[in-house]
């Protein structure tokens, strides 16, 4: 028995030994955190400071990035055209004869 079924077994009351368990107090419905206002100039300086942890590709790898997915993507539109292409005239031949 997992650690998650034990947790559920006490919300129903149930122990996880199969004895009924002790009845729990009932916690005070919490509230919500105040939201704080939005501030545009706090809100750009956190973006910066985000973007300048991403890791950039330098220009070799951007080359190579863009010149692998071009290939991939001429190679599946011709994949998708030959396999419409051969769909179709299969279809044609059987109902025409």
């Amino acid at each position: 028995m997992n650690r998650e079924q034990k947790r559920q077994m006490q919300r129903q009351g149930q122990d996880p030994d199969g004895e009924s368990a002790p009845p729990r107090k009932s916690q005070p419905a919490r509230r919500p955190p105040k939201r704080e206002p939005f501030r545009p100039g706090q809100f750009f300086r956190e973006v910066r400071s985000e973007l300048r942890q991403v890791a950039w590709p330098n220009r070799s790898e951007l080359v190579n990035y863009t010149t692998v997915t071009f290939f991939t993507l001429v190679s599946l539109i011709v994949l998708i055209f030959i396999l419409n292409y051969a769909f179709s005239k299969g279809i044609f031949w059987l109902l025409n004869a």
